[in-house]
């Protein structure tokens, strides 16, 4: 009910009575006041005027559910929210829900993680309220071996998301960082529960650096506020990620992969270049050339063989 009168006050140009919400949400007016209460506690600043009523001043610059639900408007992604101030992972907490039967769709969002983690075994540097730390519970219908593909879908949607809200546009480093001047800004972690033929669920746990200050960054890293010289609202951004992704998603499952892979194409930083990457305890070295149709990244080696690489990290980029 706190949701209830928290949209009923945003929904209002001006000062709104107790008695009007009260009669509005067919509640009490002491139900009315303890609800503010609550959301005064959560940190909405909301005037009180005696004769005139309540109005919002302003929101707190948290990823609450009710800020990231509010118009949201999505069918599946994003209706299931869980809330942490702080957290070990969000990639365990969703790995768990996805186990107790919870539907796709299901994110869970944390201010700051203990213990966030990317590929290979590395740590995500989690500075409480500064980015946006996002799992998110995924049950797609295909094989495993199609993992990569929710990858790279989940690297265009942040991409175009970043886009949408800030005018900036970035690129995708396969298979899973999302960059801009060469440095890092946000990094995809997929895990799979799956059987030989058979996704149970996938997690997608989505790291994007938007507020940190440079100081605050690991060197080969930048965040959103330090490339445009401003802050940008987690809220807005967070909300538009997951109405990328149930875009892309959609459209992932009606037409295939071969939408996504050409979206991916235009936005890469590394196809046409010299790079070298380490996949499974080899470096390879060799002229990005492709991504085929399974996500897999196509290098020509300087013998002139073609290498089909299906992970790895591209370490080098000349």
């Amino acid at each position: 009910m706190a949701k209830d009168v928290l949209d009923f006050l945003k929904a209002q140009d001006g000062f709104v009575s107790g008695e009007e919400i009260s009669r509005s949400l067919k509640i009490s007016r002491t139900a009315v006041w303890k609800y503010i209460e609550r959301l005064r506690a959560e940190g909405y600043l909301i005037e009180a005027v005696p004769h005139l009523g309540y109005r919002i001043i302003s929101i707190p610059d948290k990823l609450l559910p009710e800020e990231i639900s509010y118009q949201l408007n999505t069918k599946i992604i994003g209706q299931r929210l869980f809330y942490y101030e702080t957290l070990g992972s969000t990639m365990d907490a969703a790995f768990e829900l996805g186990l107790a039967g919870f539907p796709e769709g299901t994110a869970v969002f944390a201010e700051s993680q203990t213990k966030g983690r990317g590929r290979l075994g590395r740590s995500w540097f989690s500075p409480k309220g500064k980015g946006i730390y996002l799992s998110l519970l995924l049950r797609p219908e295909f094989l495993p071996q199609g993992a990569p593909k929710i990858t790279l879908m989940t690297a265009v949607s942040i991409s175009e998301a970043i886009k949408k809200v800030t005018g900036l546009s970035v690129l995708i480093k396969w298979p899973n960082d999302i960059v801009v001047g060469g440095k890092k800004l946000a990094g995809i972690l997929t895990e799979l529960n799956a059987e030989a033929d058979k996704i149970k669920f996938v997690n997608i746990g989505i790291g994007i650096n938007v507020n940190s200050s440079k100081s605050f960054l690991p060197l080969d890293a930048t965040s959103l506020k330090e490339e445009i010289g401003t802050e940008v609202s987690r809220i807005e951004l967070a909300k538009e990620v997951l109405r990328a992704i149930e875009n892309n998603y959609f459209l992932l499952k009606e037409k295939g992969f071969k939408p996504i892979l050409e979206k991916c194409k235009a936005s890469s930083a590394i196809l046409g270049k010299r790079i070298e990457i380490n996949s499974q305890n080899r470096v390879i070295c060799g002229e990005a050339q492709d991504i085929d149709m399974d996500g897999a990244l196509l290098v020509r080696q300087d013998t002139g063989f073609i290498e089909r690489v299906l992970s790895g990290d591209v370490v080098r980029i000349y």
